[in-house]
């Protein structure tokens, strides 16, 4: 692994000193976002009246009238989604408005989120059969976080005499939206307006239910001080940082985050407290790491795992009785991927070993027996291993075929990279889907080679080059007078963090004065680290693999990547480092 700074962009950097950030407030910005000349204002202080009015969507108006008339005719609607946590996420700012803003009942709803093993991604044939098959039938779909690129499913459906509107944030296919789709509101479209094409699945769905409670009000099927959507975005917040969305130059995923995080711990809803409560006093409030490390995990793994209704229970527990049951099913689950990912992980890391002797610029590998719920997570510690890109393929449910997700590095736009695989060898990809980070295919098993082959070549393009290793981005040095919780405070006023606008890593080096393995395996180490006159409480996770002993004793010095981070216990706070990465000097 290599520490490098990140390099920091000059003018923005003078820019942000000059509208009265410090100076490490500063560095911070402008390592950040290289090449910036937007406001600083809405990323520095994130605030809802940076959103831009859902009218600009799309199809949006249209989707809209299509939703409030089915609402205004009393007509049978399903909810459709996908089943991570942004698609969960999203079925409940949909189902929550049409019930309780919309007063739409119950029994005219009903809730399509597909099983990951059994059904598969998006609108998928299991699905349209289910949907077809519920009586009384639907004569509207809603979509959200998928539909974009399933034009055959929705023309079974359209054929059936239902009218499907896609909400989705997904890229499009080479041929556009679906033709067969009522509308499709998608701000990633050509001909789209809306000025961010960031925005989480979870997102679009609360805009276009905003804007049709809009037109209901308009008709008058509603009274205009029917309440607006603004409680929602507790929800679009967990599923932003969850989806692993921009939180760099984006004001609008910037001010949903914000905005959610302070509704979020209000405690208000079930969920939320059951969660806390999980996670002990000193968890609150929470931030965007709490989101993306505690409550994401759990979500996610029913989905991987299961059947994702108790994600969507838990989500909309209307006790905390409800919400604990639930969380304990999730948590359950969570544990049980834990054990999973750990096994495909190091199996995965054996097979890579011929494509890092090869020095391809990927790494694709095949686990017969993996857990296709945990294809994406392995990638992930793929990334981080080898500082490539990465695609973890297993077995699919139908004969035959094998399933994959991938993840990106910097630099490298994944779904990009799938079309592209697409043109050179179109019978080897007969179904991708995803966006810069991430995405997810189907590869008929005898034509791996081939796509193996015809991936390499699109990533190697796209590439044009570019050295691949291990890289941990800092933000450079800290002084022993910048160890301190004031210096947190600081770091912290320019939160929220996550993709494209990481927390702040330092390097250091510092002495060590104590340590001791902790956790169930002894696999994380409780530390003291001496810089100075000042000594640190520090803890990094995954440091060592089971019975393994530490490479370094008290007295040596280390070179640390690490974190700043708030250990509250017993309601008194400290400084406590998180470390990422450390080599004896």
């Amino acid at each position: 692994m290599k520490l490098e700074p990140r390099p920091v962009d000059e003018a923005v950097y003078t820019r942000a000193q000059a509208e009265g950030l410090s100076e490490l407030q500063a560095r911070l910005l402008a390592s950040r976002l290289p090449g910036y000349q937007g406001e600083l204002a809405p990323l520095v202080t994130p605030s809802l009246r940076y959103l831009a009015h859902p009218e600009r969507l799309a199809d949006g108006r249209r989707a809209a009238e299509r939703i409030a008339q089915a609402v205004a005719e009393g007509e049978s609607i399903g909810i459709l989604t996908d089943y991570d946590v942004d698609g969960i996420t999203s079925h409940v700012v949909i189902r929550r408005t049409l019930v309780e803003l919309f007063g739409v009942p119950e029994h005219k709803l009903h809730s399509l989120i597909g099983h990951r093993i059994h059904d598969g991604y998006g609108i998928s044939l299991p699905l349209v059969e289910r949907t077809l098959s519920l009586k009384p039938l639907p004569t509207l779909v809603i979509t959200a976080d998928c539909g974009s690129s399933d034009e055959p499913r929705i023309a079974r459906l359209k054929a059936a005499g239902i009218d499907v509107v896609v909400s989705d944030h997904h890229a499009l296919p080479q041929e556009g939206p679906p033709a067969s789709a009522y509308a499709c509101v998608n701000p990633t479209r050509d001909d789209c307006a809306y000025p961010d094409k960031t925005i989480a699945g979870c997102m679009v769905a609360w805009l276009l239910m905003s804007l049709a409670r809009g037109v209901l009000v308009e008709w008058g099927v509603l009274p205009g001080a029917t309440p607006k959507l603004s409680p929602w975005l507790s929800y679009v917040a967990l599923g932003t940082v969850a989806d692993c969305v921009s939180l760099g130059g984006s004001p609008a995923n910037r001010a949903v985050v914000s905005y959610g995080l302070a509704l979020i711990n209000r405690m208000d809803a079930a969920c939320w407290r059951a969660m806390a409560a999980r996670l002990g006093a000193d968890s609150v409030p929470f931030n965007a790491e709490t989101l993306a490390f505690q409550m994401g995990p759990r979500i996610n793994a029913r989905s991987r795992l299961d059947d994702p209704y108790a994600a969507l229970h838990f989500m909309l527990a209307e006790s905390d009785a409800v919400a604990n049951r639930q969380l304990e099913v999730l948590d359950q689950d969570n544990q049980s991927r834990k054990a999973i990912e750990a096994d495909m992980a190091e199996e995965a890391r054996t097979l890579a070993a011929s494509a890092l002797m090869a020095d391809e610029p990927a790494v694709v590998v095949l686990l017969e027996d993996g857990h296709p719920g945990v294809q994406g997570i392995v990638a992930s510690r793929l990334v981080q291993a080898y500082g490539r890109p990465a695609l973890v393929l297993t077995r699919a449910a139908a004969p035959n075929m094998l399933t994959g997700s991938g993840r990106s590095i910097d630099g490298l736009h994944m779904r990009d990279a799938l079309q592209r695989t697409f043109e050179l060898a179109p019978e080897a990809l007969p179904r991708f889907g995803g966006h810069s980070g991430a995405a997810g295919v189907g590869v008929p098993r005898a034509q791996l080679d081939a796509f193996k082959q015809a991936f390499l070549t699109a990533v190697t393009e796209q590439l044009e080059g570019r050295a691949l290793y291990p890289r941990l981005w800092t933000d450079g040095e800290l002084s022993t007078a910048q160890l301190s919780l004031a210096t947190l405070e600081e770091i912290d006023a320019l939160g929220p963090y996550g993709r494209e606008f990481d927390a702040p890593l330092f390097e250091g080096r510092f002495i060590v004065e104590a340590l001791r393995p902790v956790g169930a395996d002894g696999a994380h180490l409780m530390l003291e680290l001496s810089m100075g006159a000042i000594t640190c409480k520090a803890i990094w996770f995954r440091a060592l693999t089971p019975g393994e002993l530490p490479a370094f004793t008290i007295g040596d010095t280390l070179h640390c990547a690490y974190k700043l981070n708030r250990n509250r216990w017993r309601g008194r706070e400290s400084l406590q480092l998180m470390v990422e990465h450390a080599r004896v000097v």
